[in-house]
């Protein structure tokens, strides 16, 4: 693997890192269509821990099977796979090199009442399965948030030791939260920061609204420019450290592909380094997720 000159500059800014770990971090980045570009293309599959599986796989059958996951990531030449202890131990083997995975270590499901996660995978796990990363969420406004927090510290700390990559969903979430404020442009931004605070090399979040959520922050956000996708992306980028730490974006629930490829040209104008994208794939048929992907693969490489 011959790591380009983008991709060198990207591990330049994680000045703490060991060798193992930028090593993983270049896997990742070099994999795929989008190789060596710094932009990035995922797939996540922990939809079933979190909505159940009939609500995750019934609208594509084939879904049921984790095969399925490892082969479409592989062949819509994407840059890592995202999925549960389970999931990556059903084609850890099948798949072994195949394509960088992500160990998901915690979960949630939508029979819990609290907004919290239990770990569910170690990074032993991860070593022992080949992964080049573990992922763990938290959320920021959540009664747990703090909780969260502290067992990412300490699995962080542990994988960056053995070599691995850290990826950190930052999903805020709680009693002061409404659905409007999970998606705030000043609530993305002070999320995605958080991540990076902790310590994360790959932070997630979703695609920020217009909307101002805290009163306290109002007068803050009165100059900086939301008014466009593309600015409030911006913006969340430069939270994360002047946009020294590689940020991706979920896909979110079911979309349109139009909705879909106007949100990824938000994106990718903002300079986010990609999108990690999961129901919008899985549950389209095999060959209609092939084709949306490359299209949203060619809108990252500028040409769509």
């Amino acid at each position: 693997m011959r790591v380009t000159q983008r991709v060198k500059k990207i591990l330049s800014h994680y000045e703490s890192d060991n060798p193992g770990t930028k090593g993983n971090l270049a896997r990742i980045l070099m994999e795929g269509k989008l190789g060596g570009t710094g932009k990035l293309v995922i797939l996540p599959v922990d939809q079933g821990f979190e909505h159940g599986p009939a609500r995750s796989f019934a609208p594509n059958p084939a879904a049921y099977d984790p095969h399925y996951h490892f082969q479409l990531a592989i062949d819509a030449g994407l840059s890592a796979y995202a999925a549960p202890l389970g999931m990556i131990e059903a084609g850890a083997d099948t798949f072994a090199g195949a394509i960088p995975t992500i160990l998901k270590v915690n979960s949630s499901n939508s029979l819990a009442t609290d907004k919290d996660q239990a770990v569910t995978g170690s990074v032993n796990d991860a070593l022992r399965l080949g992964c080049a990363a573990i992922g763990f969420t938290i959320y920021p406004g959540s009664e747990y948030a703090f909780q969260l927090m502290e067992e990412i510290r300490e699995m962080a700390e542990e994988a960056k030791a053995a070599g691995l990559a850290v990826v950190v969903w930052s999903y805020p979430r709680g009693p002061n939260l409404d659905k409007v404020a999970e998606t705030a442009f000043d609530i993305c931004a002070y999320a995605a920061h958080m991540a990076a605070l902790l310590g994360a090399h790959i932070i997630k979040v979703k695609p920020p609204t217009a909307a101002i959520s805290l009163e306290a922050a109002k007068k803050s956000y009165a100059n900086i420019d939301g008014s466009t996708l593309a600015k409030r992306v911006e913006h969340v980028v430069q939270s994360c450290f002047g946009g020294k730490r590689i940020v991706v974006f979920s896909g979110g629930e079911a979309k349109g592909l139009d909705g879909l490829y106007e949100e990824v040209r938000g994106l990718r104008d903002g300079g986010a380094n990609g999108s990690i994208i999961g129901r919008n794939t899985f549950q389209r048929p095999r060959e209609e997720a092939l084709a949306m992907l490359a299209k949203i693969i060619e809108i990252y490489q500028g040409k769509a």
